[in-house]
């Protein structure tokens, strides 16, 4: 069972799934505050070259199977041209509406 975009409680994470979805890059850059930061598997990366790779040139796309009470984590299957489907977990630090920090990685 997944959870559509639209009933994810908090907004910023809402507004972050749906351009990364949609592959909109000026959308999603509108959803991270300035200076966002980023990990994937525990390493920091480069949010512009890590999404670039993983995200719109690989046609990425999450479906969400659940999220935390406060809508700042989710488990989803998550795909892209490069790597096939996998399951992940993505946890989202927001400051003044719009995602400061996220971290992915293999659930």
């Amino acid at each position: 069972m997944t959870i559509s975009v639209d009933k994810l409680t908090e907004p910023a994470v809402r507004a972050f799934v749906g351009a990364l979805n949609s592959g909109d890059r000026d959308s999603f850059r509108t959803t991270l505050a300035p200076g966002a930061t980023m990990s994937d598997d525990g390493n920091d990366r480069d949010i512009d070259e890590w999404t670039g790779r993983e995200v719109f040139d690989s046609r990425g796309h999450m479906e969400v199977e659940s999220q935390s009470a406060d809508g700042l984590s989710l488990v989803a299957r998550y795909r892209n041209d490069t790597w096939g489907e996998m399951r992940t977990s993505w946890r989202f630090s927001v400051e003044g509406g719009r995602v400061a920090r996220f971290e992915t990685g293999q659930a």
